[in-house]
């Protein structure tokens, strides 16, 4: 039984078929000179083929692209948050470190002034990392007095700025006097009433703290006379306070809304 012969094959290609292959040939060129005169980001044109393929099916199991970003996006966040949360895990060892210092330089002083006529110096541990030195007239000032003229108040007020040194920058401190009713206002100038004889206090503290290396921009004075008594007892009444206040109370207070917020809604 005879077997049928193959049919023979065409001696040459077909004429299209050249043109073709240098039009490929040209068109390849062209891209070449294209892509070796731009400059690109290797990693935004690994992720941008990525996307291509799985679009367009090319990858085995490939999935839906949106579906693959919203989950890329998803763990992004997941991080950031994380990242925050050891933020502010580490802001507040800061802040404890940095009260502890502070319960160490109160211990110190009443340690050294042990009497019962001069008030101890007391730490206060507020809410939204506030923190609150409150520091007796009568270590730094004497009666109707603003000016810093004890040298243990000196040595109190440079152990605190180097405690202040090695916090975070955010942080700012609010100086605010205190005066008493039954002090001695010497007439004449200034001061002239309480009001004056606070003010002037916590700015004596304020230069102070600029002495030793406390930048100008963190320090605010604050001033309320003898209108804020603390007790009955005329010594606590004369007194400074230092307020700590973080970064973290200003971040939390921007949040909030502010008064024409809530009228209007």
């Amino acid at each position: 039984m005879g077997k049928d012969k193959c049919p023979e094959c065409p001696k040459c290609l077909p004429g299209w078929l050249v043109q073709f292959g240098d039009l490929m040939s040209l068109l390849l060129c062209f891209f070449i000179l294209l892509l070796s005169m731009a400059t690109m980001d290797k990693k935004k044109v690994e992720e941008y083929f990525e996307i291509m393929k799985r679009s367009m099916g090319f990858l085995e199991g490939a999935e839906d692209t949106a579906a693959a970003e919203k989950e890329k996006l998803a763990a992004e966040n997941m991080d950031a948050s994380e990242a925050g949360n050891e933020g502010d895990a580490g802001a507040g060892n800061d802040n404890g470190a940095m009260i502890e210092a502070l319960d160490e330089i109160a211990q110190a002083y009443n340690e050294a002034t042990d009497s019962q006529e001069t008030p101890d110096v007391v730490v206060v541990t507020k809410d939204n990392n506030e923190y609150t030195m409150d520091i007796p007239a009568s270590l730094m000032f004497g009666d109707g007095e603003y000016a810093i003229q004890n040298d243990q108040a000196t040595k109190f007020l440079t152990k605190i700025a180097r405690v202040v040194r090695t916090m975070e920058d955010k942080m700012d401190i609010e100086i605010v006097g205190h005066s008493s009713v039954e002090e001695t206002i010497k007439g004449g100038g200034i001061p002239r009433d309480g009001w004056d004889l606070s003010a002037l206090r916590s700015i004596s503290i304020v230069k102070e703290l600029i002495k030793n290396k406390i930048e100008p921009s963190r320090l605010k004075v604050s001033a309320y006379g003898s209108y804020r008594p603390k007790s009955d007892n005329t010594l606590e009444n004369r007194r400074v306070e230092l307020k700590f206040v973080t970064s973290n109370v200003k971040e939390s207070g921007l949040k909030e809304s502010n008064f024409f917020d809530r009228v209007g809604n």
